[in-house]
């Protein structure tokens, strides 16, 4: 041994770099801190020993959600087996061999992570990248023998009501392809339109499971806020984040919302503890006796008379069975677009395009290797997002640096007051309802269309309102106009998501037997 060795530790890569200097002066710049370049240096010391420390963060090991079930990566279709282009990936996932699942087959939509699996989000800014995790809702549906036979292509990033803006195909009506399946959750209400798959699951923060199920004539149910785990999928604002059931009938879509709804322990901060999870379709029936159905009146304002006279036929099958049907009215419910859009363009822009999937205040768990690769995306491709999320970076960014947000906190505030209106009413009703859409799929955009006219395709006026207030609503269809879909929403109490599948399932079978 050389005897002018010096004891001392090998050399590592630090897990931060330290700022340069003149990286120091352009935060200071962006800062507003007016400093010499001696001050610069100054905090240049103390900032560099503060980031050696994440050198011991660094070595620890990170909580990582569990993945119990073996599974290939499967495959990207060929077009001439994606029918209206409604499958990102298709795979063969086999779980638990008995449960509530055994023999359904399901597809997941592609922002909600499955180990091993390709995930996108329909966008180029995640293409890529592949998740090491199981969302908890995939991890139950396995547990109770649900077979995965694929991601479901849904809207670039989640954001847009129409079915355009995948970065590989648009996604196109089972009814007529050229018109829209509706978004964000676009294949999976149309593969399970065309019978593809028996359910799918879908994510809504602002109508993307309601919108999709009107379109394509199936059932769509957004549930209560924080009843079904959030965990391990793309977050655009916490405050407006579902997941939640879809398929061909009612029965279906309260079993699968059986088999993922539940506390998380802890890991997703939209759910309170102590949830008392019924057995949803054992609560299915068809006495409507003792209900009380509620007509909002503002929610067929500007609705195509077509679409109106579904929903009025459909209410009077109700209550010629024997509910009790009044007229309500929630005045406010016609700002209620308003305040969704503001939470959704401003929260979206800081939750994905500067938090890179989370913010700082998300007290739950924390997928970083999804954050990694949004921030790599964004950086390297940020020219390759839709229309609509351009549009919501410029909205978001002018109101961050002109207003910093104060809207948001308005529409945050307003929010809690539009709750409570649609609280108040469902003391007099057990549910209330209303077209979900007020107009038929409209026609997919040309190519070369104008951004406003991206624009006007996504806007929609009866669903985003519920995100903001977390009541449950579901879509089911109530018949055709022209040969198109027309769906009907019933809203019922938060945590009630019983009555409101109950509700729906008793008009199914009314609908059905005509």
């Amino acid at each position: 041994m050389a005897t002018n060795e010096v004891d001392s530790k090998p050399y590592r890569a630090p897990a931060v770099r330290s700022p340069s200097i003149g990286e120091m002066s352009d935060m200071a710049k962006a800062l507003g801190f007016n400093m010499s370049p001696e001050e610069l240096t100054e905090y240049q010391g103390v900032v560099s020993t503060f980031l050696a420390g994440y050198d011991q963060l660094e070595d620890l090991p990170e909580p990582q959600l569990p993945v119990k079930y073996p599974r290939t990566p499967g495959y990207r279709p060929k077009l001439e087996d994606n029918p209206n282009n409604a499958w990102y990936w298709r795979t063969d996932i086999k779980g638990a061999l008995s449960g509530k699942l055994t023999g359904k087959r399901l597809g997941i939509k592609d922002s909600i992570a499955v180990a091993g699996v390709p995930m996108m989000d329909g966008s180029r800014l995640l293409e890529g990248y592949t998740p090491e995790y199981d969302a908890t809702v995939v991890a139950r549906i396995l547990d109770e023998g649900g077979h995965i036979i694929g991601k479901t292509a849904c809207e670039d990033l989640c954001l847009s009501g129409s079915s355009f803006t995948n970065a590989k195909h648009p996604v196109t009506n089972p009814y007529d392809t050229t018109r829209t399946s509706g978004g964000s959750s676009s294949g999976s209400a149309a593969l399970v339109a065309k019978g593809a798959i028996d359910m799918a699951l879908g994510g809504d923060q602002g109508g993307s499971i309601r919108i999709p199920a009107s379109f394509c004539g199936i059932v769509g149910l957004k549930p209560t806020y924080g009843l079904v785990p959030y965990t391990g999928a793309v977050s655009l604002d916490q405050n407006l984040d579902h997941i939640g059931p879809m398929a061909s009938n009612v029965y279906d879509c309260a079993l699968l919302l059986e088999a993922i709804a539940g506390y998380d322990n802890g890991l997703d901060p939209r759910q309170p503890p102590n949830m008392d999870i019924p057995m949803y379709t054992t609560m299915l029936t068809c006495d409507l006796s003792t209900i009380k159905i509620g007509i909002l009146k503002e929610g067929f304002e500007q609705c195509n008379t077509n679409v109106e006279a579904k929903i009025r036929h459909a209410i009077q099958m109700l209550q010629k069975e024997g509910a009790t049907v009044d007229e309500i009215s929630v005045p406010m419910h016609l700002d209620g677009l308003k305040i969704a859009s503001v939470v959704l363009f401003e929260g979206g822009y800081e939750t994905m395009f500067r938090g890179f999937g989370f913010s700082s205040c998300f007290g739950g768990h924390y997928t970083t290797s999804l954050q990694d690769a949004l921030a790599r995306g964004f950086k390297d491709n940020p020219n390759d997002i839709s229309p609509p999320l351009k549009q919501l970076c410029f909205i978001g960014e002018h109101n961050r640096r002109q207003y910093h947000h104060r809207y948001y906190s308005k529409a945050r505030n307003l929010g809690c007051v539009l709750r409570q209106a649609y609280d108040e009413v469902l003391k007099s009703c057990d549910v209330f309802v209303m077209p979900t859409i007020k107009y038929t799929a409209p026609k997919l955009p040309k190519e070369g269309a104008g951004v406003a006219e991206m624009r006007n395709r996504a806007l929609n006026s009866n669903v985003a309102q519920f995100n903001v207030t977390g009541h449950p609503a579901l879509s089911i269809n109530s018949g055709f106009v022209d040969g198109l879909p027309v769906g009907m929403m019933i809203v019922g109490k938060r945590f009630d998501d019983a009555m409101v599948l109950r509700v729906a399932h008793a008009y199914e079978k009314l609908r059905d037997s005509v």
